[in-house]
């Protein structure tokens, strides 16, 4: 029989082991979830599992992984990529528990723990990352952030987020939807497109400041024509970072000068075909009516131009097809 000192110690001895196993079977240590990997995100090399099994996932994670298939369990609202959504994916996205708003300060964690996720996938750019408690979602699960760099990025960034979620099977088999229909395209305008010096006007110039948007290689307007065949020359004149790498905003008066060597003008309208204000602010100037590439007719709107999913991007190749249709004639 046990002395009293021996009982307090035995009881210590199982407090410890129940403590440790609690921590050990936690959301965050994703013991639950079978076998374990390291994978390399923006916040460090994580620890995750083999094959999640609840995901929750945030900003451009949300659509790249509801069109992978993953096993999602609670997302963030993402409401600028609605119109971009087929009905099965809007279906799912409707039905899936809405854990953040669309700004990363916005989380629930709540939210999020109620979900009982094995793995956290944050799909916001890397400065944003300040404004969430990393720590606080760590305690419920492992967490990955890889969010967007440079526009045209989308394709590794989806893919990276497919694979951390489990969900490559479905990932690759959109993904070959895209590049074959891309490729199909490609030999359709191989005798027109690869000849023409394109330029681009995007829909984020500031009218107030007398300012338009001109996209080259790699941007959102840009980088899934280029799948078909298009290039957009120069290149910005002052290098930033992410976006600003790839587009720049001259002053109207500078537009002579941007555009005035195009074969070819692409501009940005919204998903219904309608335009832009920041883009019929550069459509009605006379310095636009006056470049070359316009007296000659070869102006061509481009919706969707803020795909970044293969699934959506398939939506922008065929509004550019359709645009570009009047060239094999």
């Amino acid at each position: 029989m046990l002395s009293s000192p021996q009982i307090r110690i035995v009881g210590a001895l199982l407090l410890a082991a129940t403590l440790t196993a609690g921590c050990g079977s936690s959301a965050g240590s994703s013991a639950d979830s079978g076998p374990t990997r390291k994978f390399v995100a923006d916040n460090g090399t994580i620890t995750i599992p083999v094959k999640p099994k609840r995901v929750v996932a945030t900003g451009y994670a949300v659509p790249a992984l509801i069109e992978s298939g993953a096993p999602l369990v609670g997302i963030s609202t993402w409401k600028r990529g609605l119109p971009l959504m087929g009905a099965a994916e809007r279906k799912s996205y409707d039905e899936l528990p809405k854990i953040a708003g669309e700004l990363a300060a916005e989380t629930n964690y709540q939210a999020i723990a109620k979900a009982e996720p094995d793995l956290i996938i944050i799909g916001v750019p890397k400065v944003v990352l300040g404004d969430i408690n990393m720590k606080r979602l760590t305690s419920i699960a492992p967490v990955v952030a890889i969010g967007p760099t440079v526009p045209k990025a989308w394709r590794d960034l989806s893919q990276k987020q497919a694979d951390a979620a489990g969900a490559l099977k479905g990932f690759d088999a959109v993904r070959t939807s895209y590049e074959q229909k891309a490729a199909t395209l490609r030999e359709k305008y191989k005798a027109v497109l690869p000849k023409l010096k394109f330029g681009h006007v995007g829909a984020y110039g500031e009218v107030a400041k007398g300012s338009f948007e001109r996209e080259f290689n790699g941007s959102w307007g840009t980088n899934v024509t280029q799948d078909m065949g298009a290039n957009y020359y120069g290149r910005v004149k002052v290098m930033g970072k992410g976006a600003k790498s790839v587009s720049e905003y001259p002053s109207i008066e500078e537009m002579p000068g941007a555009f005035g060597q195009a074969d070819a003008l692409t501009y940005s309208v919204d998903v219904d075909g309608s335009v832009p204000p920041e883009v019929q602010y550069v459509l009605d100037s006379p310095l636009w009516k006056n470049l070359p590439a316009v007296k000659a007719g070869m102006t061509f709107p481009v919706r969707y131009t803020e795909a970044a999913t293969y699934r959506q991007a398939e939506l922008t190749l065929d509004a550019a097809d359709k645009a570009f249709s009047r060239l094999l004639k």
